[in-house]
């Protein structure tokens, strides 16, 4: 497979684009005011303890304080380890529901069994040294873990933890021992725990004792830092979105790297003289006139990415909508018919909607509970073929997924890892019209609502003249399919009426103005 990462940056923002086989999987977006903290080691303060959700919120300087579950607070076991999107070591399934509370924690108890009680590892008002595993989402504040872990490009260092493992992407069994060996006669006694990274299978001892000095060093510094800070404080900020790309994925894997920022450039060939000198050949600074991305044609599919609908190539069609406990996807034929045989025409569309739901999810960076609802199929085989097709896409997603078997109700329900918020979430806002549901009241309900308003107003004033303001298409509704609406209205409520348009106004806003004493009423109607 053909791998490709370009990357596009200016001083308000980077953008990180990866290709697999010419097309767009992944964007990864970092601006100054908004940038990434998963990673972000804290010295928190801790305001209260949880018995009964078995965890605590600790003050980290964050606008919410974080939430540290008790499952956070004790050191994984061995065969749990895996090395998670962001080159951290986290227990398999970790932070996958993106929740932040009673859910997260009975989901943690399920998986971790038994560990001690939140109420006898901390107390309110002590200092803690936390580590972020999952940004604010939505009206939830910070996740963060105790268990801290430091990564570097071949290992992962945990100060808290006591054992030697290894990346389960590393298939061969033989490799995976002659790895855990190596690292385990140089890692000193007492001085934590480590992970071998993907990027690390069949390397020498000489590569991880390098790197194991540079991250003990960097332990080192941290613990320093935090005896003299005062919580809550920042101790250590992860390092950028454009080194820890070149950490966490550049590898001979990757045909190629273009950036088109000097200054990256740069930063990126300082970075690889360290770690991987071989792979400086593979990176281009890009100087063309025209802008990297459009000749990439990438930001026309960045313009699609926060459509609801998603086309697929013989006809078909998604629909993605987001809700507060999970995500959508509808899976439609459109306009696809096939030939002669429905199933086959079915399949043939789930098949193609299988593999593009794996590729928007990674697009679009959407975690936490997913319900993909594919066409209905008859043959139990066509349903195992399509979940097959959907799990060997994900397979290739940096982030942890899970998807379930096929239900009765013909619906594939999954999991993926979410320690941010999505493209959706972090680069949209709310319209303030329709507050976020995408619908306004038609303009005979205004009109409804406008006759109701002038019967208060022609009850509840002395007032004889009213000027009414509406958006022009409620206006032009009035002309052309109520005529006579407002004149009849005006004789009833013996209230001398005039009407403008005003394009300034909301298509379901309206305004009463008294004349002459200028008294405003206002009624803005949305749906809730």
């Amino acid at each position: 497979m053909k791998r490709e990462i370009l990357i596009n940056g200016t001083p308000r923002e980077t953008r990180v684009a990866i290709l697999e086989d010419d097309t767009l999987v992944e964007l990864l977006v970092d601006r100054p005011d908004a940038r990434r903290s998963v990673g972000d080691i804290y010295l928190g303060k801790v305001e209260a303890v949880l018995p009964g959700i078995q965890a605590a919120f600790v003050d980290i300087g964050a606008e919410k304080s974080a939430f540290l579950h008790a499952s956070d607070m004790v050191e994984p076991e061995e065969d749990e380890l895996e090395e998670d999107e962001n080159g951290k070591s986290e227990p398999l399934g970790n932070g996958d529901d993106g929740a932040n509370g009673s859910k997260a924690s009975s989901r943690a108890e399920g998986r971790r069994g038994k560990y001690p009680p939140i109420q006898d590892l901390l107390k309110r008002g002590e200092t803690k040294l936390v580590q972020v595993s999952k940004e604010p989402i939505g009206t939830k504040g910070p996740r963060v873990t105790a268990q801290i872990s430091i990564p570097g490009r071949f290992l992962v260092y945990m100060p808290y933890a006591s054992k030697v493992g290894v990346s389960r992407k590393i298939e061969s069994q033989g490799e995976r021992a002659r790895l855990r060996e190596m690292v385990s006669r140089i890692l000193p006694a007492d001085a934590g725990g480590v992970i071998v990274r993907t990027v690390g299978e069949e390397l020498t001892e000489e590569h991880f004792k390098r790197e194991l000095d540079s991250l003990l060093k960097l332990w080192k510094k941290i613990s320093k830092k935090a005896t003299f800070l005062g919580a809550p404080a920042l101790v250590q900020r992860e390092t950028s979105l454009t080194r820890g790309i070149i950490r966490d994925l550049f590898s001979a894997k990757v045909d190629r790297l273009v950036v088109d920022s000097k200054e990256l450039h740069g930063e990126i060939m300082g970075y690889l003289d360290q770690v991987g000198p071989d792979l400086k050949e593979r990176v281009e600074l890009y100087a063309e006139r025209t802008a990297l991305f459009d000749q990439h044609d990438i930001e026309s599919e960045i313009r699609d990415l926060f459509k609801r609908r998603v086309d697929l190539p013989t006809g078909g069609y998604l629909v993605i909508e987001h809700t507060e406990a999970l995500v959508s996807v509808d899976v439609n034929t459109g306009r696809y018919t096939g030939r002669k045989d429905p199933e086959k025409t079915i399949l043939r569309t789930n098949i193609e909607a299988a593999r593009e739901v794996a590729r928007q999810l990674r697009l679009r960076d959407i975690g936490g509970i997913i319900v993909c609802d594919f066409i209905d199929m008859e043959s139990r085989g066509n349903r195992d073929q399509v979940l097959q097709e959907l799990r060997a896409h994900l397979a290739r997603d940096r982030a942890r997924t899970r998807a379930f078997a096929v239900s009765d109700l013909g619906l594939i329900e999954m999991t993926r890892q979410r320690v941010r918020p999505s493209l959706f979430e972090s680069m949209t806002q709310p319209c303030p019209t329709c507050s976020g549901t995408g619908r306004v009241f038609r303009p005979d309900t205004v009109v409804r609502r406008l006759e109701r308003s002038l019967r208060r107003a022609a009850a509840e004033h002395k007032d004889r003249r009213m000027t009414v303001r509406l958006h022009p298409e409620v206006a032009l509704y009035l002309l052309e399919q109520e005529p006579h609406f407002l004149k009849a209205l005006a004789k009833q409520t013996r209230i001398d009426l005039e009407v403008r348009d005003d394009p300034m106004m909301r298509l379901d806003e309206f305004k009463l103005m008294s004349q002459p004493a200028g008294r405003d009423v206002t009624e803005a109607y949305l749906v809730a």
